[in-house]
């Protein structure tokens, strides 16, 4: 990076930096700031100043010292050894500094973003004379053992190769083919540079036609998102946001996770560095970090780097996605984001909107969101991001505007509940308040991987829950004594969905993780049982009778007495609840004919 252009310092405010002189600053530029070099980033140019947000404590700054222009936007490095990391906003390798510096970053602490000296062993796919695209794949690396790195072409980059490098092993510097185009020669490395706030290229989007399967009953069956997809999880304080998030990572069948802390409580923050790298993956019992890439900002952090973790997470998204890997990204949370753009935009004196958030907060959202999506990659593979964003509305307050622009642009809304959390039904996600618009687009996965009646069943399992909360408004008021016995099933059978189905136990070894084909036996042994129910009422047996036999409490326990992979004990559950019930009904007409004589 060639140094361009040069300023001085002159008024300070925070992380916002005026700077005046002789210069020639662009929009979104990275410049270096003071005397120890802290990084920071071009928001405003106008004709006499210009303005920087810097990304560092700005503590002991002082006018008159130097800006100095790199002459290029603020940008990360591409390559092996992202997998397994771990990166604060500006992907600084927080590991590698802590060895160097002790636990704290020092300010202006520049270093490599990935290692330069490790040896990678690497397979050359091309060979001289070949012709390559953008894209292309050229050479392949084992980064870790659950996640082989594709070294592609840099977008924009084509020619024939003039020079290949043999299998061997390299650090990511070495030169491993040169490419002529026309009369431009371009030394590809293992490592790219991409700038955060430019959405890296695809040759289409594609259509959403699978689900991102989390194991999670309350998302998979009801809830459900799509590869490719955009979900929120709002919550106040306390109802599971980072757990649910935790469980997605975990278990969802994405091929790679990115895990943003943007501005979390520093202790939290703490709890996922600890944790993630003790989980194990299901798919090989390997460690989880071998695809897993974490990036950690803490709310004690300047605020400007909030912004930057949540670019660089998804720029290192879409890298992987372009190899034709289908990523997850999580980022916890976006409240944080949008509270540090409410500070910069008051620091900039700008007009504000709706409780001080600036009026761009929309379209910044949109930005973020609008990165996700299944594409063709320009290799021409399918590859996928799926974006899951927290949301930490003050007093869990949904009314409130980053909520509500969140809303405008994901399609899975996921409403955590405070008083689900406290009552500990995890995930605490409200049935009434939740909503996805991918269920449509899912339709013929569910039908074709599960059973031709799922989405059927998960409508019939949504309608019971909707009428057991318009029952429950009269139960509060009147009792549930008097409600004929057509209602009071309906609130019994809502009562199994909601703590045999709804609810998980994540520390459970059967229901931590449910498949999604028994996720659709449980809801056919559920409704199952409502119906036969249903048609002895109608008979005049009374809902009490049905419900002294246990059979409700048997059904609300399958998610543990059932194994995951014993499909065969539905069909003699259900066997089972209809031997209860024609016993129940035998026993009824026996009385009746007694009666009559």
């Amino acid at each position: 990076m060639g140094e361009t252009s040069q300023g001085t310092i002159y008024g300070i405010n925070g992380p916002v930096v005026k700077v005046r002189g002789d210069h020639a600053f662009k929009m979104m530029e990275m410049v270096l700031v003071g005397h120890e070099k802290l990084i920071g980033e071009v928001i405003r140019v106008q004709e006499n100043e210009t303005i920087v947000q810097v990304y560092e404590n700005t503590t002991g700054l002082r006018p008159g010292e130097p800006v100095v222009s790199t002459g290029s936007p603020l940008t990360v490095k591409l390559g092996p050894g992202i997998i397994g990391n771990i990166f604060d906003g500006i992907e600084r390798p927080l590991t590698s500094i802590a060895r160097k510096t002790g636990p704290f970053i020092g300010r202006g602490m520049i270093m490599d973003n990935l290692d330069t000296e490790k040896l990678w062993d690497v397979k050359v796919l091309v060979r001289r004379g070949d012709t390559v695209r953008p894209g292309m794949v050229i050479a392949e690396v084992q980064e870790t053992p659950s996640v082989v790195h594709r070294v592609m072409v840099p977008p924009h980059i084509s020619g024939v190769v003039e020079e290949a490098a043999r299998d061997g092993s390299y650090p990511i510097t070495r030169t491993i083919a040169r490419i002529r185009e026309g009369k431009t020669v371009h030394n590809l490395t293992l490592v790219q540079e991409w700038p955060v706030r430019t959405p890296r290229p695809y040759k289409s989007r594609l259509p959403l036609h699978e689900p991102l399967i989390t194991g999670q009953r309350v998302i998979d069956s009801l809830f459900p998102i799509a590869k490719g997809g955009t979900a929120a999880i709002p919550g106040g304080f306390g109802t599971g946001k980072t757990m649910t998030q935790h469980q997605l990572a975990k278990w969802s069948n994405a091929d790679i996770i990115v895990y943003v802390g943007c501005g979390e409580r520093g202790n939290e923050i703490t709890e996922v560095l600890e944790d993630f790298p003790k989980l194990i993956d299901p798919r090989n019992n390997r460690p989880l970090m071998e695809r897993t890439v974490l990036i950690a900002n803490t709310s004690n952090m300047p605020v400007a780097a909030r912004e930057a973790s949540i670019y660089t997470g998804i720029t290192l998204a879409e890298y992987y996605r372009d190899m034709g890997y289908h990523v997850a990204i999580m980022a916890d949370s976006t409240s944080r984001w949008a509270e540090a753009l409410r500070e910069i935009s008051g620091r900039l004196e700008e007009m504000p909107a709706e409780e001080g958030f600036p009026a761009y907060l929309p379209s910044r959202l949109s930005e973020f969101y609008e990165r996700a999506g299944m594409v063709e990659t320009l290799n021409e593979q399918q590859g996928s991001i799926s974006i899951i964003g927290a949301v930490s509305p003050q007093g869990g307050d949904f009314s409130e505007p980053v909520t509500q622009n969140t809303k405008r642009f994901i399609r899975c809304f996921w409403a955590l509940d405070k008083s689900l959390a406290y009552t500990r039904h995890y995930p605490a996600i409200n049935w009434i308040d939740s909503y996805s618009e991918y269920a449509a687009d899912l339709k013929d996965w569910y039908a074709e991987n599960a059973a031709p009646d799922f989405m059927t069943l998960r409508d019939r399992l949504s309608r019971i829950l909707q009428e057991e909360s318009k029952l429950l408004e009269i139960v509060k008021l009147i009792g549930s004594d008097i409600l004929p016995d057509e209602q009071k099933l309906i609130l019994e059978s809502a009562r199994a969905i909601r703590q045999g189905f709804l609810q998980q136990n994540a520390y459970h070894e059967q229901d931590t993780y449910v498949p999604i084909v028994k996720q659709y036996h449980m809801m056919r042994t559920v409704l199952h049982l409502h119906d036969q129910a249903s048609r002895l009422i109608a008979k005049g047996i009374p809902v009490s009778v049905i419900r002294r036999t246990g059979v409700f409490e048997e059904v609300i326990k399958i998610k543990y007495t059932i194994a995951n992979d014993d499909m065969g004990a539905f069909d003699k559950l259900i066997a089972r609840i209809d031997a209860i019930l024609s016993e129940i009904e035998a026993s009824y007409r026996g009385a009746e004919r007694r009666g009559l004589a």
